[in-house]
Order: C-alpha cells, then sequence, then structure tokens
C-alpha cells in the first residue's frame, strides 16, 4: 500500500517532521473555539485546569463547558502555540509565561500558562478591542480628577479580578482624549491598545521591547514622557524609579494587588529592607497623591458594579506616612473629602441608595459596617 493511503502513517510521519512542538493544527483550533465560546456568553476568563472540563468566569462565577475533562497535556498543546517565541522561552525554562494573543475577527486576549500539581494548567482573559471610556464604568465623579493630575504617584489598588486594569485604560484614554501629552505604557503583557487621539502613546511591552519592568522604566523616563503608565508595580526597583519619576514632574499610574490605603502604602515599604524604609517612607510621602481602591460587587439584576475609595494626598497623610502611622490615614480620607477622597463606606451608601446593590451585600464589604450602618440611616 502506498504511504499516502495510510492515514495513519501520513499523521507519523508529519509528525517526525515537527521539532520541539507536538501541536496540530486540530489543537490550536480547539483553543479558538473555547474563546470564542468565551466571547459569545460575554465572559471574562477561559480557565484550563487539568482534571477539569474547560471553565470560563461570566459575572464572577465559573461555569463548566459541557466538553469531555482535560488533561495537561493537551492543555499545553493547545495554548503553548499561541505564546510568541520569547514567551515560549520562558515557559520553557520557568514553566511561567504570559503575552498577550490576538485573533482575527474575535478579539485580543491575555494569556498565563503555568503549571499546577506539575501539570499544565492555563487562564486566558478577553481583553476588549478598545479601551473603555471612564464615564462607562459607574465610578464616582471624583475619580476623573486623577486625570488632572499635574504630577505625582496614582495607586489603584485591589484585588485579583477587581477591574484595577480596567480603570487604569481608562484613565489614560481619558487623557488620551483630553489632552495634547506624551504617554508612555510599560506593560507585561500589552492589554489595552490606545489610539493617537490628542496625546501620543508608546506602548513598552515587557520581553519584548524590553527585559524586565526596571529597565523600561529607567530607559522611558529619558524620554520626555508626561504620563508614565506601570501595568503593576511588582518589584523594589520599579517602585524606588517610579518614585522618582513622580517627585521630578511626571504623573506615575500603577496598580498593585492590595486592598485598603493603608496595605497599599504599607506594602511599598515593606519591600525594602528595614534599613531603607525611613528613606521610602519620606519619598511616598513627597510622591504619593493618590491611592484608589477597587472591588467589583454582584449588581442587583445581574451583573457587577465597582465599590471604590480614595485618598487625596494631603498635608496630614503625609505626615502620618513619614511617621509610619497607617493605621490613620483611614481617618484622613474623611478630613479631605472637601479635596476629593471618599471612603469606601461612602460608596456603598450610594450604591445601596440608588438600588445597584443589596444591603447585606454591602455590610458583608464594608471596612467599617457600624460607619455604614450609621451613614446609611443618616442619608
Amino acid at each position: 500500500m502506498p504511504w499516502h493511503d495510510d492515514p495513519d502513517a501520513v499523521a507519523g510521519e508529519l509528525n517526525a517532521l515537527v521539532p520541539g512542538d507536538a501541536s496540530t493544527p486540530a489543537d490550536s483550533q480547539r483553543l479558538e473555539d473555547w474563546l470564542r465560546t468565551l466571547v459569545a456568553r460575554k465572559g471574562a476568563d477561559l480557565l484550563l485546569v487539568a482534571g477539569s472540563a474547560p471553565c470560563i468566569r461570566v459575572d464572577g462565577q465559573v461555569l463548566r463547558l459541557e466538553e469531555d475533562t482535560l488533561g495537561g497535556d493537551e492543555i499545553e498543546q493547545a495554548v503553548r502555540p499561541a505564546l510568541p517565541a520569547y514567551a515560549q522561552q520562558r515557559y520553557d525554562e520557568t514553566q511561567i509565561a504570559d503575552a498577550s494573543w490576538k485573533v482575527a475577527g474575535l478579539g485580543r486576549f491575555r494569556i498565563n500558562l503555568h503549571h499546577e500539581r506539575g501539570r499544565p494548567a492555563a487562564t486566558i482573559r478577553a481583553l476588549p478591542a478598545r479601551p473603555p471610556r471612564l464615564a462607562s464604568l459607574n465610578l464616582p465623579a471624583n475619580v476623573e480628577m486623577l486625570t488632572r493630575l499635574p504630577h505625582g504617584l496614582v495607586v489603584i489598588g485591589g484585588a485579583t479580578g477587581s477591574g484595577k486594569t480596567t480603570t487604569l485604560a481608562a484613565l489614560v484614554d481619558e487623557i488620551n482624549r483630553r489632552d495634547r501629552r506624551h504617554i508612555v505604557t510599560i506593560e507585561d503583557p500589552i492589554e489595552y491598545e490606545h489610539g493617537h487621539e490628542s496625546s501620543v502613546v508608546e506602548h513598552v511591552e515587557v520581553g519584548t521591547d524590553a527585559p524586565d519592568f526596571p529597565t523600561a522604566l529607567r530607559a522611558v523616563v529619558r524620554q520626555a514622557p508626561d504620563v508614565i503608565v506601570i501595568g503593576e508595580m511588582r518589584d523594589p526597583e520599579t517602585m524606588r524609579i517610579a518614585l522618582a519619576a513622580a517627585q521630578t514632574g511626571h504623573l506615575v499610574l500603577t496598580t498593585m494587588h492590595t486592598t485598603d490605603v493603608a496595605s497599599t502604602v504599607g506594602r511599598i515599604a515593606d519591600n525594602f529592607p528595614p534599613e531603607r524604609q525611613p528613606t521610602i517612607r519620606q519619598d511616598l510621602a513627597m510622591g504619593l497623591s493618590a491611592v484608589f481602591i477597587q472591588a467589583l460587587l454582584p449588581r442587583v439584576g445581574g451583573g457587577r458594579i465597582p465599590a471604590v475609595e480614595l485618598l487625596m494626598l494631603g498635608y496630614g497623610a503625609r505626615q502620618h506616612i513619614r511617621k509610619n502611622a497607617l493605621q490613620h490615614l483611614n481617618q484622613e480620607i474623611t478630613i479631605t473629602r472637601k479635596s476629593g477622597s471618599f471612603t469606601l463606606e461612602d460608596c456603598l451608601v450610594v450604591l445601596v441608595k440608588q438600588g445597584l446593590v443589596e444591603k447585606g451585600e454591602a455590610l458583608l464589604r464594608a471596612a467599617y459596617p457600624e460607619e455604614f450602618e450609621k451613614a446609611l440611616a443618616a442619608s
């Protein structure tokens, strides 16, 4: 029998010709099919874990697709080819890689391929085609003032999946549409692509355009930026350079995985050795302009809605940071309301009064339930 009449022989010959990657077009198509389901159902994340069927996250809830249970090798074969070469190399070396992926006719996605219990797994997030408008995010009107700061460090804190990156992109979009400025973003990977509107926007991707955040940031400060956007502050050197840039006339916008104002400030200082922390607190007191904390709550009628708090730093807050008396920062939010600050409890009261969030849910999320109850009764 000629070799081309034997399908199994053909498959074996073809696989032998492909070096180092046993994935097939069918594997890549499988990933695209899952992503089409994710987009069609307006989901946020595709979760691929060995021992489970593919899952998608819709309105914060994880739902299993009606498919067979996945193995780790299946996940790796489906996802690894979607990574660019540098990310594949990083994955081979560290078993963890992040990258963005654009699928024609479907959209852009952020891929995290990693290992759990020694087996490949992946989390893939759908990225909107364009940055959101700030007015569309159901945030308090005061938040817009963050885009008008002339300089300083603005930190957006929140848990994973709380919408930090979306809010960051909306702030950048607001500046881009309104002001004639030079904006440079540093991300790993690039999540939102900003066109050149009134501003000129450069996107620097870690892994493609620079080896790491500190190297990228050191280069960016020499490129005459007005606004520097750091996808996430992860290491002491990035924090140090960001604080220096904030004190030398740049507006620096970034995110951190934190849950309240005090822990945000404390975490920055705690990243440094004890002997350096007094100096870092001094730099924070001088360079930090605002801390914005965000969470997403179930919305009455379906979906989710942000509950937030904002500290616009004034003299009192800066003194508390210098003295490491961070327990007083919540009180400073109340004191500086006229400057635009508001507490999480202030926000929760508004959401409950507007019928957007159930009172019981708001009570669970309030950092100070008694203050929330008192403010709600007085409103």
